[in-house]
């Protein structure tokens, strides 16, 4: 009873500490859409790009990407998701998913 009691104790402060985490976006100038795309950028990259890439961007098999936007712009990098580059093959992520990824990367300065 009371391994149940601490567990839910234990989950209850986790989700509320996540919820705090969270802040309010409400008042960016651009109605929480740029989080929204952020929060997409890298959840896409984290499914398609992390296996090579690292789940923190410092590399693995592919390069760190930890500040990839001081070399690199959005347009460019779009353009290395869409076409490859090295070992990195052409369209690992497409559409408005390489879009969103293309723009997280981008403000990794």
């Amino acid at each position: 009873m009371k391994k149940k009691l601490l567990t839910m104790l234990m989950g209850t402060a986790l989700v509320l500490g996540l919820a705090a985490c969270g802040g309010n976006d409400k008042d960016n100038d651009n109605n929480g859409t740029e989080t929204a795309t952020s929060d997409a950028g890298a959840k896409i990259f984290d499914q398609k790009c992390s296996s090579c890439h690292g789940g923190d961007l410092t590399g693995g098999m592919g390069p760190n990407l930890t500040k990839v936007g001081s070399k690199y712009s959005k347009d460019e990098i779009l353009n290395i998701i869409k076409n490859g580059k090295g070992q990195m093959p052409a369209n690992v992520v497409s559409g408005d998913d390489a879009n969103q990824v293309a723009e997280w990367l981008a403000a990794k300065k």
